[in-house]
C-alpha cells in the first residue's frame, strides 16, 4: 500500500511539475527527452535485435555480442548525459567540457572494435551485419552535432565511414555487404544531422525570441519611468530653484533686519504650495488614466511579452463612451489585472470584454494557462491586489469577483455603476509595480 501511495505521490509530483513550467520549457524538455529515447530506441532494436543471431553460433559468438550490446547501452547511457550540456554548448549558454567527450569517444571505438570481431568471426552476417553498423555511431553523433559545424560534422562522419568500411573489408567482408554498410553509415549521419540540429536550432531561436519580449517589456517599463522622471524634473526642478534663490535672500534680509524678508517667505510658502499641487496632478496623470489610454497600455505590454490581446466593446458606451469617474474605476482594474497576468501562470491569450447592463459596465479580463489547478488569485495568494481592488470598487458601489472559468482559464469580472462618483485613492493603494520584475 505505501508503495503504491510513494509512486502515485511520484506522479502527482511529475505532473506538478509539468504544469508549472512554461509552454517553452514544455517544448525544450519534450525535444531533448525525445533525442535521448532516439538513442535508446536505436540501441534496443538495430544493436540488439540483429544479436539473437549468436545465441545458437557458439560461446565465443555470444561473448562477443554481450559485449557489445554492454558497451553499446554504456555509450547510450553516456549520450544522454551530454545532450543536455551540448545543447547549452549549442545555444552559447557555457562551454561544453572537451573531457566529456573522451569517454564517449572510446566506446565509440570499443563497439567499432567489437563489430569488426563479430564480422570476422561469422557471428553475425547479411542483413543483421548491416542494421549493427546502421546504429553504430547514433548514440557517439547525437551531441556531437550540436558540437561542431555541420561540415566538420559530415567530414568527420565521412572519414569514420571509410575507417569502418576499410576495417570490414580487411576481415573479407563480401563487396555487396560493404556497399550496404557504407549507405548504412551515410544514411545514418544525414539522418541524425537532419533530426537533430534543425530541433535544436528552432529551440534556440524560440529561446531567442523570448528573451527578446522579455527585454521589450522591460524597456517599455524603463522608458515609462524615465517619462515618469522627466515629469517631476520639469514640474519641480524650476520651482526647487527658485525656492532656493528666494530662501537665500530672505535669509540675507532677515540677518540685515529687512522686513522685505516676511515678504520673500510668503513667496517661498506660494511656491512650495503649488509644486505640490502640480505634483499631485502628475502623479494622478498616472494613476487615474482614463479607460482608452490603459486598454493601449495593456495591449502594449501585453503584446511585448508574447500574448496574443483580444478587446471587445471598448468601442462603445461602455467603453470610451463611459463616464469620467466610471472610466478612471476600469482603468485601474485593467492596469491592476493586466500587471497579474503577466505575474502568474503561462498565457498565451488574454481576453478584455467590455459590456454595459442598465445601470453599470462590466469589465471582464480573462486570460489561459492558468494552470489545472485554476491558477492564483489576483494577488497571486500573497499580495493584495483583489483585496485593494475590492476596497476601490466597493466605495463607489461596485465589485470585484475572481475565479476560474474553465478550459485552463482565469477571469476577473469588474462592475461600476453608471452613476458611480469615484473618491480620491486610498492612501495604501499604490501604482502597481513593474510586471516584469516578478515574470
Amino acid at each position: 500500500m505505501k508503495g503504491r501511495e510513494g509512486v502515485i505521490g511520484r506522479v502527482r509530483a511529475w505532473r506538478h511539475d509539468w504544469h508549472k513550467r512554461s509552454k517553452l520549457q514544455r517544448i525544450d524538455l519534450y525535444s531533448r527527452v525525445t533525442l535521448c529515447s532516439v538513442t535508446w530506441f536505436l540501441a534496443l532494436s538495430w544493436g540488439f535485435l540483429p544479436l539473437l543471431t549468436t545465441l545458437d553460433r557458439g560461446p565465443a559468438a555470444m561473448t562477443l555480442a554481450g559485449a557489445f550490446l554492454a558497451v553499446n547501452i554504456t555509450q547510450s547511457v553516456v549520450s544522454n548525459l551530454n545532450v543536455t550540456a551540448a545543447y547549452a554548448h549549442y545555444r552559447g549558454v557555457e562551454p561544453f567540457p572537451a573531457r566529456r567527450l573522451r569517454l564517449s569517444a572510446v566506446l565509440l571505438l570499443a563497439t567499432t572494435v567489437l563489430l569488426v570481431a563479430l564480422a570476422a568471426s561469422d557471428a553475425v552476417q547479411g542483413e543483421e551485419l548491416i542494421l549493427l553498423v546502421l546504429g553504430l555511431p547514433v548514440a557517439f553523433s547525437v551531441p556531437y552535432v550540436l558540437l561542431v559545424p555541420v561540415r566538420s560534422f559530415l567530414l568527420r562522419s565521412a572519414a569514420f565511414g571509410l575507417i569502418v568500411v576499410g576495417l570490414l573489408a580487411a576481415v573479407g567482408l563480401p563487396g555487396e555487404q560493404l556497399l550496404g554498410a557504407s549507405v548504412s553509415l551515410l544514411v545514418v549521419a544525414l539522418l541524425v544531422l537532419v533530426s537533430a540540429r534543425p530541433s535544436i536550432w528552432s529551440l534556440t531561436v524560440m529561446w531567442q525570441a523570448e528573451e527578446a519580449r522579455h527585454m521589450q517589456a522591460r524597456l517599455a517599463v524603463a522608458e515609462e519611468r524615465l517619462r515618469f522622471g522627466r515629469d517631476m524634473h520639469d514640474v519641480l526642478g524650476r520651482n526647487l530653484s527658485v525656492i532656493a534663490l528666494k530662501s537665500e535672500l530672505a535669509v540675507e534680509l532677515a540677518q540685515r533686519g529687512n522686513p522685505a524678508a516676511v515678504d520673500q517667505m510668503i513667496e517661498v510658502q506660494r511656491i512650495a504650495r503649488a509644486s505640490q499641487q502640480e505634483v499631485r496632478d502628475v502623479v494622478r496623470g498616472y494613476r487615474e488614466a482614463d479607460l482608452p489610454t490603459e486598454l493601449m497600455g495593456a495591449r502594449g505590454v501585453l503584446q511585448a511579452a508574447g500574448i496574443a490581446v483580444t478587446v471587445e466593446g471598448a468601442d462603445g458606451p461602455a467603453g470610451i463612451g463611459a463616464p469620467a469617474a466610471v472610466q478612471a474605476a476600469l482603468g485601474w482594474v485593467v492596469r491592476e489585472t493586466v500587471t497579474n497576468v503577466l505575474r502568474h501562470g503561462d498565457p498565451s491569450h488574454c481576453w478584455i470584454r467590455l459590456s454595459r447592463t442598465r445601470d453599470a459596465v462590466v469589465l471582464e479580463v480573462e486570460n489561459d494557462g492558468a494552470g489545472a489547478d485554476g491558477g492564483p488569485g489576483p494577488d497571486g495568494g500573497s499580495g493584495s491586489g483583489l483585496a485593494g481592488l475590492g476596497e476601490r470598487l466597493g466605495a463607489i458601489g461596485g465589485s470585484v469577483s475572481a475565479g476560474p472559468a474553465g478550459d485552463d482559464r482565469f477571469r476577473v469580472t469588474a462592475t461600476v455603476p453608471l452613476d458611480a462618483r469615484v473618491p480620491d485613492a486610498p492612501s495604501g493603494l499604490t501604482a502597481p509595480t513593474d510586471p516584469t520584475e516578478e515574470r
